[in-house]
């Protein structure tokens, strides 16, 4: 599995962007959907959910199956376990000086040095 390039990470992010986007996907979490389902549960109309449809699957968060007239969706698995990759790697550290000296928070567990300092403060 290649590693996201940041055009495709940022292409997921602006896709899960909009709140009716984020619940499609959630509600794809289930499986595959029929477009009528969603349309059922989200009140949007046909033309809209096309258009979010489009946002998600042209980024490949999702993939489409046509049968007939109609269309269903499901999840692309690999792109979002590369997604979740990706985030799974970021980390912040608590900044106190310009310089960019860091320190670890209180109460701290991380191990290793201040700069990969993981905790929230509390």
């Amino acid at each position: 599995m290649n590693e996201m390039t940041d055009s495709q990470i940022a292409e997921f992010c602006k896709a899960l962007s909009d709140e009716n986007r984020v619940k499609i996907v959630k509600m794809l979490t289930g499986g595959e959907l029929c477009a009528c389902k969603i349309l059922e549960a989200l009140n949007i109309t046909q033309p809209t959910l096309s258009h979010h449809m489009k946002i998600l699957s042209d980024c490949g968060l999702i993939f489409t199956r046509k049968d007939g007239k109609w269309s269903f969706y499901s999840i692309n698995c690999g792109a979002f376990k590369e997604f979740k990759t990706m985030i799974s790697k970021i980390s912040c550290a608590k900044n106190t000086g310009l310089g960019g000296e860091t320190e670890k928070s209180e109460g701290c567990e991380c191990k290793g040095s201040a700069a990969s300092c993981c905790c929230s403060e509390k």
